[in-house]
Protein backbone atom coordinates (compact mmCIF):
# COMPACT_ATOMS: atom_id res chain seq x y z
CA UNK A 1 0.00 0.00 0.00
CA UNK A 2 1.34 3.48 -1.04
CA UNK A 3 2.31 6.12 1.41
CA UNK A 4 -0.15 8.76 2.09
CA UNK A 5 0.88 12.07 0.25
CA UNK A 6 0.48 15.34 2.05
CA UNK A 7 -0.01 18.70 0.31
CA UNK A 8 1.92 21.65 1.63
CA UNK A 9 0.08 24.93 1.73
CA UNK A 10 2.09 28.06 1.02
CA UNK A 11 0.91 31.55 1.54
CA UNK A 12 1.57 33.80 -1.60
CA UNK A 13 2.02 37.52 -0.97
CA UNK A 14 0.59 39.90 -3.62
CA UNK A 15 2.12 43.35 -4.54
CA UNK A 16 0.23 46.12 -3.03
CA UNK A 17 -1.18 48.65 -5.57
CA UNK A 18 0.28 51.43 -3.55
CA UNK A 19 3.78 50.71 -4.95
CA UNK A 20 2.69 51.34 -8.49
CA UNK A 21 2.70 55.11 -8.03
CA UNK A 22 6.35 55.40 -6.82
CA UNK A 23 7.46 52.99 -9.51
CA UNK A 24 5.84 55.05 -12.23
CA UNK A 25 7.35 58.18 -10.73
CA UNK A 26 10.82 56.60 -10.80
CA UNK A 27 10.35 55.55 -14.39
CA UNK A 28 9.15 59.01 -15.37
CA UNK A 29 12.08 60.59 -13.56
CA UNK A 30 14.55 58.28 -15.28
CA UNK A 31 12.96 59.08 -18.60
CA UNK A 32 13.16 62.80 -17.91
CA UNK A 33 16.83 62.47 -16.93
CA UNK A 34 17.54 60.45 -20.06
CA UNK A 35 15.59 62.88 -22.22
CA UNK A 36 17.36 65.86 -20.64
CA UNK A 37 20.77 64.26 -21.10
CA UNK A 38 19.97 63.27 -24.66
CA UNK A 39 19.03 66.86 -25.43
CA UNK A 40 22.35 68.15 -24.14
CA UNK A 41 25.10 68.54 -26.72
CA UNK A 42 28.83 68.12 -26.17
CA UNK A 43 30.82 70.39 -23.92
CA UNK A 44 33.80 72.20 -25.42
CA UNK A 45 36.59 74.40 -24.10
CA UNK A 46 37.59 77.60 -25.83
CA UNK A 47 41.01 79.20 -25.24
CA UNK A 48 41.27 83.01 -25.46
CA UNK A 49 43.90 85.57 -24.55
CA UNK A 50 41.24 87.56 -22.70
CA UNK A 51 37.51 87.13 -22.12
CA UNK A 52 36.47 90.68 -22.97
CA UNK A 53 32.70 90.81 -23.56
CA UNK A 54 32.16 87.13 -22.63
CA UNK A 55 29.67 86.38 -19.82
CA UNK A 56 28.71 82.96 -18.40
CA UNK A 57 25.09 82.06 -19.06
CA UNK A 58 24.57 84.96 -21.50
CA UNK A 59 27.06 84.82 -24.34
CA UNK A 60 25.77 82.71 -27.22
CA UNK A 61 27.58 80.67 -29.85
CA UNK A 62 26.13 81.09 -33.34
CA UNK A 63 26.67 79.91 -36.86
CA UNK A 64 24.82 81.52 -39.77
CA UNK A 65 23.06 83.61 -37.11
CA UNK A 66 21.55 80.43 -35.54
CA UNK A 67 22.25 79.61 -31.89
CA UNK A 68 24.18 76.37 -31.51
CA UNK A 69 25.57 76.77 -27.99
CA UNK A 70 25.96 78.92 -24.88
CA UNK A 71 28.84 79.81 -22.58
CA UNK A 72 28.50 78.11 -19.19
CA UNK A 73 31.71 79.03 -17.43
CA UNK A 74 34.50 81.62 -17.76
CA UNK A 75 37.72 81.12 -15.78
CA UNK A 76 41.47 81.60 -15.87
CA UNK A 77 43.83 78.80 -16.81
CA UNK A 78 45.96 77.16 -14.15
CA UNK A 79 49.05 79.09 -15.29
CA UNK A 80 46.97 82.29 -15.60
CA UNK A 81 48.27 82.96 -19.11
CA UNK A 82 44.89 82.82 -20.84
CA UNK A 83 41.16 82.50 -20.28
CA UNK A 84 39.28 79.20 -20.53
CA UNK A 85 35.64 79.22 -21.57
CA UNK A 86 33.44 76.17 -21.14
CA UNK A 87 30.47 76.11 -23.50
CA UNK A 88 27.60 73.68 -23.95
CA UNK A 89 26.78 72.97 -27.57
CA UNK A 90 23.48 71.77 -29.01
CA UNK A 91 23.30 68.17 -30.32
CA UNK A 92 23.09 69.34 -33.92
CA UNK A 93 26.46 71.07 -33.51
CA UNK A 94 28.26 67.83 -32.61
CA UNK A 95 29.14 67.10 -36.21
CA UNK A 96 30.57 70.61 -36.65
CA UNK A 97 33.27 70.22 -34.04
CA UNK A 98 36.41 69.00 -35.79
CA UNK A 99 40.01 70.00 -36.33
CA UNK A 100 39.19 72.61 -39.00
CA UNK A 101 36.42 74.32 -37.01
CA UNK A 102 37.15 77.96 -36.19
CA UNK A 103 35.79 80.28 -33.48
CA UNK A 104 36.05 84.06 -33.12
CA UNK A 105 34.31 86.77 -31.16
CA UNK A 106 31.93 89.05 -33.03
CA UNK A 107 32.06 92.56 -31.61
CA UNK A 108 32.32 96.11 -32.98
CA UNK A 109 35.55 96.45 -35.01
CA UNK A 110 37.09 99.25 -37.03
CA UNK A 111 39.52 98.06 -39.69
CA UNK A 112 40.78 98.80 -43.19
CA UNK A 113 37.59 97.32 -44.65
CA UNK A 114 35.35 99.57 -42.57
CA UNK A 115 33.22 99.13 -39.42
CA UNK A 116 31.77 95.70 -38.59
CA UNK A 117 29.82 94.13 -35.73
CA UNK A 118 27.63 97.15 -35.00
CA UNK A 119 24.66 94.85 -34.30
CA UNK A 120 26.39 93.68 -31.09
CA UNK A 121 26.38 97.16 -29.55
CA UNK A 122 22.96 96.52 -27.98
CA UNK A 123 22.76 92.72 -27.96
CA UNK A 124 26.31 92.14 -26.72
CA UNK A 125 29.19 90.16 -28.19
CA UNK A 126 28.75 86.57 -29.28
CA UNK A 127 31.04 83.78 -30.50
CA UNK A 128 30.87 82.85 -34.17
CA UNK A 129 31.43 79.23 -35.21
CA UNK A 130 32.63 78.29 -38.67
CA UNK A 131 32.31 74.51 -39.29
CA UNK A 132 35.23 72.54 -40.69
CA UNK A 133 35.43 69.56 -42.99
CA UNK A 134 37.94 67.44 -41.09
CA UNK A 135 37.01 63.96 -39.86
CA UNK A 136 39.12 64.35 -36.70
CA UNK A 137 36.87 65.52 -33.85
CA UNK A 138 38.10 68.00 -31.25
CA UNK A 139 36.75 69.52 -28.03
CA UNK A 140 39.40 72.19 -27.28
CA UNK A 141 39.72 75.16 -29.65
CA UNK A 142 41.74 78.35 -29.87
CA UNK A 143 39.58 81.41 -30.49
CA UNK A 144 40.88 83.57 -33.36
CA UNK A 145 41.68 87.20 -32.69
CA UNK A 146 40.36 88.23 -36.12
CA UNK A 147 37.60 86.73 -38.28
CA UNK A 148 38.97 84.31 -40.90
CA UNK A 149 39.39 85.58 -44.44
CA UNK A 150 37.37 82.75 -46.00
CA UNK A 151 35.92 79.38 -45.01
CA UNK A 152 38.17 76.37 -45.57
CA UNK A 153 35.90 75.10 -48.34
CA UNK A 154 35.61 78.48 -50.09
CA UNK A 155 36.36 78.23 -53.84
CA UNK A 156 39.73 79.68 -54.77
CA UNK A 157 43.43 79.00 -54.26
CA UNK A 158 45.62 78.91 -51.17
CA UNK A 159 49.38 79.31 -51.50
CA UNK A 160 52.33 79.87 -49.16
CA UNK A 161 54.83 82.74 -49.20
CA UNK A 162 58.24 82.87 -47.54
CA UNK A 163 59.79 86.27 -46.91
CA UNK A 164 62.68 87.86 -45.11
CA UNK A 165 62.43 89.33 -41.64
CA UNK A 166 61.09 92.84 -41.32
CA UNK A 167 58.03 93.05 -43.57
CA UNK A 168 54.81 94.45 -42.16
CA UNK A 169 52.39 91.91 -43.63
CA UNK A 170 49.66 90.81 -41.20
CA UNK A 171 46.51 88.71 -41.34
CA UNK A 172 43.80 90.34 -43.42
CA UNK A 173 46.10 92.44 -45.60
CA UNK A 174 44.94 92.67 -49.24
CA UNK A 175 46.47 90.76 -52.14
CA UNK A 176 46.21 92.85 -55.31
CA UNK A 177 46.76 92.32 -59.02
CA UNK A 178 47.17 95.44 -61.17
CA UNK A 179 45.69 97.47 -58.30
CA UNK A 180 42.59 95.24 -57.89
CA UNK A 181 42.07 93.22 -54.70
CA UNK A 182 41.83 89.50 -55.55
CA UNK A 183 42.58 87.90 -52.18
CA UNK A 184 43.72 88.26 -48.57
CA UNK A 185 46.48 87.13 -46.24
CA UNK A 186 44.98 84.34 -44.14
CA UNK A 187 47.84 83.73 -41.75
CA UNK A 188 51.27 85.13 -40.89
CA UNK A 189 53.77 83.23 -38.78
CA UNK A 190 57.42 83.75 -37.90
CA UNK A 191 59.59 80.63 -37.76
CA UNK A 192 62.40 81.36 -35.26
CA UNK A 193 64.39 78.29 -36.30
CA UNK A 194 64.47 79.16 -40.00
CA UNK A 195 64.37 82.89 -39.26
CA UNK A 196 61.78 83.62 -41.89
CA UNK A 197 58.23 84.84 -42.16
CA UNK A 198 55.64 82.43 -43.50
CA UNK A 199 52.39 83.72 -44.98
CA UNK A 200 49.37 81.86 -46.29
CA UNK A 201 47.40 83.62 -49.01
CA UNK A 202 43.86 83.03 -50.18
CA UNK A 203 43.09 83.98 -53.79
CA UNK A 204 39.35 84.00 -54.29
CA UNK A 205 37.65 82.49 -57.31
CA UNK A 206 37.79 83.15 -60.27
CA UNK A 207 41.11 84.97 -59.87
CA UNK A 208 43.15 81.86 -59.07
CA UNK A 209 43.98 81.56 -62.79
CA UNK A 210 46.19 84.65 -62.42
CA UNK A 211 48.68 82.74 -60.26
CA UNK A 212 51.07 80.61 -62.33
CA UNK A 213 54.47 79.02 -61.81
CA UNK A 214 56.13 82.17 -63.25
CA UNK A 215 54.28 84.59 -60.96
CA UNK A 216 56.31 86.81 -58.63
CA UNK A 217 55.02 88.30 -55.34
CA UNK A 218 56.28 91.48 -53.69
CA UNK A 219 55.29 93.80 -50.88
CA UNK A 220 53.02 96.71 -51.81
CA UNK A 221 54.15 99.65 -49.70
CA UNK A 222 51.30 101.86 -50.93
CA UNK A 223 53.54 104.80 -51.86
CA UNK A 224 56.97 104.14 -53.35
CA UNK A 225 59.17 107.16 -54.15
CA UNK A 226 62.65 106.57 -55.60
CA UNK A 227 65.40 108.78 -56.91
CA UNK A 228 68.27 106.70 -58.25
CA UNK A 229 70.41 106.20 -61.35
CA UNK A 230 67.31 105.32 -63.39
CA UNK A 231 65.56 108.60 -62.53
CA UNK A 232 62.68 109.73 -60.32
CA UNK A 233 59.83 107.25 -59.87
CA UNK A 234 56.58 107.39 -57.92
CA UNK A 235 54.43 104.25 -57.55
CA UNK A 236 51.06 104.50 -55.79
CA UNK A 237 49.12 101.31 -55.00
CA UNK A 238 45.52 101.09 -53.78
CA UNK A 239 44.23 103.28 -50.95
CA UNK A 240 43.98 100.26 -48.66
CA UNK A 241 47.61 99.34 -49.36
CA UNK A 242 48.58 102.97 -48.82
CA UNK A 243 47.10 102.82 -45.32
CA UNK A 244 48.12 99.33 -44.19
CA UNK A 245 50.30 97.75 -46.84
CA UNK A 246 49.66 94.49 -48.62
CA UNK A 247 50.96 92.09 -51.28
CA UNK A 248 50.81 92.37 -55.04
CA UNK A 249 51.88 89.99 -57.78
CA UNK A 250 52.41 89.73 -61.51
CA UNK A 251 54.34 88.00 -64.27
CA UNK A 252 57.64 89.59 -65.46
CA UNK A 253 57.50 91.21 -68.88
CA UNK A 254 59.89 88.79 -70.59
CA UNK A 255 58.47 85.65 -68.96
CA UNK A 256 55.71 83.42 -70.26
CA UNK A 257 52.42 83.06 -68.39
CA UNK A 258 53.34 79.50 -67.39
CA UNK A 259 51.10 76.86 -65.86
CA UNK A 260 48.42 77.52 -63.28
CA UNK A 261 49.64 77.13 -59.71
CA UNK A 262 48.61 74.18 -57.57
CA UNK A 263 47.02 74.29 -54.14
CA UNK A 264 49.63 74.88 -51.43
CA UNK A 265 52.38 75.99 -53.84
CA UNK A 266 55.34 77.83 -52.29
CA UNK A 267 56.61 81.23 -53.48
CA UNK A 268 59.12 83.84 -52.32
CA UNK A 269 57.89 87.25 -51.19
CA UNK A 270 60.24 90.02 -52.40
CA UNK A 271 60.62 93.43 -50.82
CA UNK A 272 59.61 95.40 -53.92
CA UNK A 273 58.78 95.04 -57.60
CA UNK A 274 62.37 95.57 -58.74
CA UNK A 275 63.63 92.84 -56.43
CA UNK A 276 60.90 90.53 -57.72
CA UNK A 277 61.97 91.13 -61.31
CA UNK A 278 65.63 90.65 -60.48
CA UNK A 279 64.93 87.46 -58.55
CA UNK A 280 64.05 85.49 -61.67
CA UNK A 281 67.57 85.59 -63.14
CA UNK A 282 69.07 82.43 -61.67
CA UNK A 283 71.74 81.92 -64.37
CA UNK A 284 74.47 84.55 -64.45
CA UNK A 285 78.20 85.16 -64.90
CA UNK A 286 80.14 86.94 -62.19
CA UNK A 287 82.98 89.33 -63.02
CA UNK A 288 85.12 91.74 -61.04
CA UNK A 289 85.71 95.32 -62.18
CA UNK A 290 89.00 96.84 -61.03
CA UNK A 291 88.02 100.51 -61.06
CA UNK A 292 90.69 103.22 -60.98
CA UNK A 293 88.12 106.02 -60.60
CA UNK A 294 86.05 106.86 -57.55
CA UNK A 295 83.11 104.56 -56.85
CA UNK A 296 81.18 107.15 -54.86
CA UNK A 297 77.59 107.00 -56.11
CA UNK A 298 77.79 103.37 -57.23
CA UNK A 299 75.59 101.18 -55.04
CA UNK A 300 74.49 97.53 -55.04
CA UNK A 301 71.62 96.69 -57.44
CA UNK A 302 72.77 99.45 -59.79
CA UNK A 303 72.26 98.46 -63.45
CA UNK A 304 74.93 97.14 -65.78
CA UNK A 305 74.00 98.40 -69.26
CA UNK A 306 75.20 97.87 -72.80
CA UNK A 307 74.35 100.94 -74.90
CA UNK A 308 71.32 101.68 -72.74
CA UNK A 309 70.06 98.07 -72.44
CA UNK A 310 70.33 96.49 -69.01
CA UNK A 311 72.18 93.17 -69.09
CA UNK A 312 73.34 92.77 -65.49
CA UNK A 313 73.46 94.02 -61.92
CA UNK A 314 76.05 95.38 -59.51
CA UNK A 315 76.32 92.95 -56.59
CA UNK A 316 78.82 94.48 -54.15
CA UNK A 317 80.75 97.77 -53.85
CA UNK A 318 83.54 97.23 -52.92
CA UNK A 319 83.97 93.48 -53.03
CA UNK A 320 86.76 91.61 -51.19
CA UNK A 321 88.65 94.86 -50.79
CA UNK A 322 91.58 93.30 -48.93
CA UNK A 323 92.35 90.67 -51.59
CA UNK A 324 95.76 91.06 -53.31
CA UNK A 325 95.82 92.90 -56.62
CA UNK A 326 96.98 91.05 -59.78
CA UNK A 327 100.74 91.29 -60.41
CA UNK A 328 100.14 92.82 -63.85
CA UNK A 329 98.54 95.92 -62.31
CA UNK A 330 100.64 98.77 -60.98
CA UNK A 331 97.80 100.62 -59.27
CA UNK A 332 95.52 99.94 -56.32
CA UNK A 333 92.06 99.61 -57.90
CA UNK A 334 88.66 99.30 -56.23
CA UNK A 335 87.12 95.83 -56.87
CA UNK A 336 83.42 95.82 -57.80
CA UNK A 337 81.50 92.55 -58.25
CA UNK A 338 78.94 92.48 -61.07
CA UNK A 339 76.70 89.88 -62.67
CA UNK A 340 76.04 89.46 -66.37
CA UNK A 341 72.55 87.97 -66.71
CA UNK A 342 71.95 86.45 -70.17
CA UNK A 343 68.35 85.62 -69.27
CA UNK A 344 67.48 89.28 -69.76
CA UNK A 345 67.79 88.77 -73.51
CA UNK A 346 64.98 86.19 -73.72
CA UNK A 347 62.61 84.03 -71.74
CA UNK A 348 63.84 83.66 -68.19
CA UNK A 349 62.51 80.09 -68.07
CA UNK A 350 64.81 78.89 -70.86
CA UNK A 351 68.08 77.13 -70.13
CA UNK A 352 71.16 79.28 -70.62
CA UNK A 353 74.56 77.98 -71.76
CA UNK A 354 76.83 80.04 -69.52
CA UNK A 355 80.03 78.59 -71.02
CA UNK A 356 78.98 79.80 -74.47
CA UNK A 357 78.23 83.27 -73.12
CA UNK A 358 81.60 83.40 -71.39
CA UNK A 359 83.36 82.64 -74.66
CA UNK A 360 81.36 85.37 -76.39
CA UNK A 361 82.41 87.94 -73.82
CA UNK A 362 86.08 86.97 -74.07
CA UNK A 363 85.93 87.50 -77.84
CA UNK A 364 84.33 90.90 -77.24
CA UNK A 365 87.17 91.80 -74.86
CA UNK A 366 89.55 91.33 -77.77
CA UNK A 367 87.49 93.73 -79.91
CA UNK A 368 87.58 96.50 -77.31
CA UNK A 369 84.63 95.80 -75.01
CA UNK A 370 85.29 97.74 -71.79
CA UNK A 371 83.35 98.72 -68.66
CA UNK A 372 83.24 102.24 -67.26
CA UNK A 373 81.29 104.19 -64.66
CA UNK A 374 78.83 106.77 -65.91
CA UNK A 375 76.42 109.15 -64.21
CA UNK A 376 72.84 107.92 -64.19
CA UNK A 377 71.41 110.90 -62.29
CA UNK A 378 73.19 114.23 -62.08
CA UNK A 379 70.96 115.34 -59.21
CA UNK A 380 71.88 112.48 -56.86
CA UNK A 381 75.25 111.56 -58.35
CA UNK A 382 74.17 107.91 -58.76
CA UNK A 383 76.40 105.87 -61.09
CA UNK A 384 75.89 102.78 -63.20
CA UNK A 385 78.22 100.45 -65.12
CA UNK A 386 78.28 101.07 -68.88
CA UNK A 387 79.64 98.48 -71.32
CA UNK A 388 80.74 99.64 -74.76
CA UNK A 389 83.40 99.14 -77.41
CA UNK A 390 86.37 101.54 -77.31
CA UNK A 391 88.93 102.00 -80.07
CA UNK A 392 92.66 102.33 -79.48
CA UNK A 393 92.51 100.42 -76.19
CA UNK A 394 95.38 98.47 -74.70
CA UNK A 395 95.01 94.73 -75.44
CA UNK A 396 93.49 92.94 -72.47
CA UNK A 397 95.17 89.96 -70.90
CA UNK A 398 92.94 87.54 -69.06
CA UNK A 399 93.36 87.72 -65.28
CA UNK A 400 91.56 86.79 -62.08
CA UNK A 401 90.88 88.53 -58.80
CA UNK A 402 90.00 86.39 -55.76
CA UNK A 403 89.15 83.47 -58.08
CA UNK A 404 86.80 85.67 -60.14
CA UNK A 405 87.39 86.64 -63.77
CA UNK A 406 88.27 90.30 -64.29
CA UNK A 407 86.19 92.40 -66.68
CA UNK A 408 88.39 94.99 -68.49
CA UNK A 409 87.68 98.61 -67.60
CA UNK A 410 88.44 102.07 -68.90
CA UNK A 411 88.21 105.55 -67.41
CA UNK A 412 84.70 106.79 -66.84
CA UNK A 413 83.16 110.02 -68.02
CA UNK A 414 84.05 111.88 -64.82
CA UNK A 415 87.67 110.83 -65.04
CA UNK A 416 87.80 111.88 -68.70
CA UNK A 417 86.32 115.26 -67.87
CA UNK A 418 88.80 115.67 -65.05
CA UNK A 419 91.66 114.79 -67.42
CA UNK A 420 90.44 117.29 -70.01
CA UNK A 421 90.14 120.02 -67.40
CA UNK A 422 93.64 119.23 -66.18
CA UNK A 423 95.02 119.42 -69.73
CA UNK A 424 93.22 122.73 -70.26
CA UNK A 425 94.73 124.16 -67.10
CA UNK A 426 98.17 123.02 -68.21
CA UNK A 427 97.74 124.79 -71.53
CA UNK A 428 96.58 127.93 -69.74
CA UNK A 429 99.66 127.81 -67.57
CA UNK A 430 101.90 127.57 -70.67
CA UNK A 431 100.33 130.60 -72.30
CA UNK A 432 102.32 133.94 -72.27
CA UNK A 433 99.92 136.22 -70.58
CA UNK A 434 102.03 139.46 -70.66
CA UNK A 435 101.85 140.10 -74.46
CA UNK A 436 98.17 139.35 -74.40
CA UNK A 437 97.67 141.82 -71.56
CA UNK A 438 99.70 144.51 -73.38
CA UNK A 439 97.70 144.03 -76.55
CA UNK A 440 94.55 144.11 -74.50
CA UNK A 441 95.64 147.40 -72.90
CA UNK A 442 96.33 148.94 -76.33
CA UNK A 443 92.97 147.81 -77.53
CA UNK A 444 91.36 149.34 -74.49
CA UNK A 445 93.16 152.69 -75.11
CA UNK A 446 92.01 152.75 -78.77
CA UNK A 447 88.54 151.89 -77.69
CA UNK A 448 88.60 154.73 -75.17
CA UNK A 449 89.71 157.22 -77.86
CA UNK A 450 86.99 156.04 -80.20
CA UNK A 451 84.44 156.44 -77.45
CA UNK A 452 85.67 159.99 -76.81
CA UNK A 453 85.20 160.90 -80.50
CA UNK A 454 81.77 159.36 -80.43
CA UNK A 455 80.97 161.47 -77.40
CA UNK A 456 82.18 164.61 -79.20
CA UNK A 457 80.02 163.82 -82.24
CA UNK A 458 77.07 163.22 -79.99
CA UNK A 459 77.68 166.58 -78.30
CA UNK A 460 77.79 168.34 -81.70
CA UNK A 461 74.60 166.66 -82.77
CA UNK A 462 72.94 167.74 -79.53
CA UNK A 463 74.06 171.38 -80.13
CA UNK A 464 72.80 171.28 -83.72
CA UNK A 465 69.47 169.94 -82.61
CA UNK A 466 69.26 172.59 -79.89
CA UNK A 467 69.81 175.48 -82.47
CA UNK A 468 66.51 177.40 -83.18
CA UNK A 469 67.36 177.47 -86.90
CA UNK A 470 67.38 173.69 -86.93
CA UNK A 471 63.94 173.81 -85.42
CA UNK A 472 62.75 176.13 -88.25
CA UNK A 473 64.25 173.91 -90.94
CA UNK A 474 61.15 171.69 -91.30
CA UNK A 475 58.95 174.77 -91.80
CA UNK A 476 61.31 176.18 -94.52
CA UNK A 477 61.34 172.80 -96.27
CA UNK A 478 57.57 172.76 -96.23
CA UNK A 479 57.41 176.29 -97.79
CA UNK A 480 59.90 175.30 -100.49
CA UNK A 481 57.94 172.19 -101.33
CA UNK A 482 54.75 174.24 -101.49
CA UNK A 483 56.31 176.72 -103.93
CA UNK A 484 57.67 173.88 -106.04
CA UNK A 485 54.22 172.37 -106.18
CA UNK A 486 52.70 175.70 -107.33
CA UNK A 487 55.37 175.98 -110.01
CA UNK A 488 54.71 172.51 -111.32
CA UNK A 489 50.99 173.21 -111.40
CA UNK A 490 51.75 176.06 -113.92
CA UNK A 491 53.10 173.45 -116.35
CA UNK A 492 50.04 171.22 -116.31
CA UNK A 493 48.77 170.00 -119.76
CA UNK A 494 45.75 172.32 -119.66
CA UNK A 495 47.67 175.43 -118.46
CA UNK A 496 48.75 178.41 -120.62
CA UNK A 497 52.37 177.98 -119.72
CA UNK A 498 52.31 174.43 -120.97
CA UNK A 499 50.78 175.52 -124.30
CA UNK A 500 53.36 178.30 -124.78
CA UNK A 501 56.17 175.92 -123.99
CA UNK A 502 54.81 173.43 -126.54
CA UNK A 503 54.65 176.14 -129.27
CA UNK A 504 58.17 177.30 -128.47
CA UNK A 505 59.49 173.76 -128.76
CA UNK A 506 57.71 173.34 -132.11
CA UNK A 507 59.33 176.51 -133.49
CA UNK A 508 62.68 175.39 -132.22
CA UNK A 509 62.26 172.04 -133.98
CA UNK A 510 61.39 173.78 -137.27
CA UNK A 511 64.36 176.06 -136.94
CA UNK A 512 66.64 173.08 -136.42
CA UNK A 513 65.35 171.46 -139.62
CA UNK A 514 66.04 174.67 -141.55
CA UNK A 515 69.54 175.00 -140.19
CA UNK A 516 70.53 171.40 -140.98
CA UNK A 517 71.45 172.08 -144.69
CA UNK A 518 73.67 174.99 -143.69
CA UNK A 519 75.35 172.92 -141.05
CA UNK A 520 75.89 170.08 -143.51
CA UNK A 521 77.42 172.50 -146.08
CA UNK A 522 79.74 174.03 -143.49
CA UNK A 523 80.72 170.57 -142.45
CA UNK A 524 81.66 169.68 -146.04
CA UNK A 525 83.19 173.12 -146.89
CA UNK A 526 83.95 175.43 -143.95
CA UNK A 527 84.70 178.43 -146.25
CA UNK A 528 81.43 178.18 -148.04
CA UNK A 529 80.29 181.43 -146.42
CA UNK A 530 83.15 183.30 -148.20
CA UNK A 531 83.69 181.33 -151.42
CA UNK A 532 81.25 179.69 -153.71
CA UNK A 533 80.57 176.10 -153.27
CA UNK A 534 82.64 173.83 -155.45
CA UNK A 535 80.67 171.82 -157.87
CA UNK A 536 81.56 168.22 -158.27
CA UNK A 537 83.00 167.13 -161.59
CA UNK A 538 81.03 164.95 -163.84
CA UNK A 539 82.08 161.39 -163.67
CA UNK A 540 84.15 160.12 -166.67
CA UNK A 541 83.79 156.60 -167.87
CA UNK A 542 86.95 154.58 -168.03
CA UNK A 543 88.35 153.55 -171.38
CA UNK A 544 88.61 149.94 -172.28
CA UNK A 545 92.03 148.58 -171.90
Amino acid sequence: MSDTQRATRRTQRSLSPIWIVPLVAVLIGAWMVYDNLSRLGPSITLIMDNAEGIEAGKTLIKTRNVQVGKVEKVSLSDDMNHAEIVARMSPQAADMLNKETQFWVVKPRIGREGVSGLSTVLSGAYIQLQPGNSEESLDVFDVLEQPPVAPPDAPGLRINLISEIGNSITTGDPVTYEGYTVGRVEKSHFDPEKREMQHRLYIKSPYEVLVTNTTRFWTASGLDIRLDSEGFRVNVASLESLVGGGITFGVPNNASMGRQAKEGANYVLFNDEDSAKEGRYGDYLEYVLLVDDTVRGLSPNAPVEYRGVRIGTVVSVPWNFSAPQPDSLSRFAIPVLIRIEPQRFGDSEQDIDLADWQQRLEKMFGHGLRASLKAGNLLTGALFVDLNFHKDTVPFQRMTFADKSVFPTTSGSFAQIEQKVSNLLDKLNDLKIEPILDSLNSTLVSTQQTMNKVNDIATSVDSLLADPATGQLPANVNNTMRQLRDTLQGFAPDSQGYNELTQTLSRLEKLMRDVQPIVRTLSDQPNALIFDKKLAEDPQPRAKK
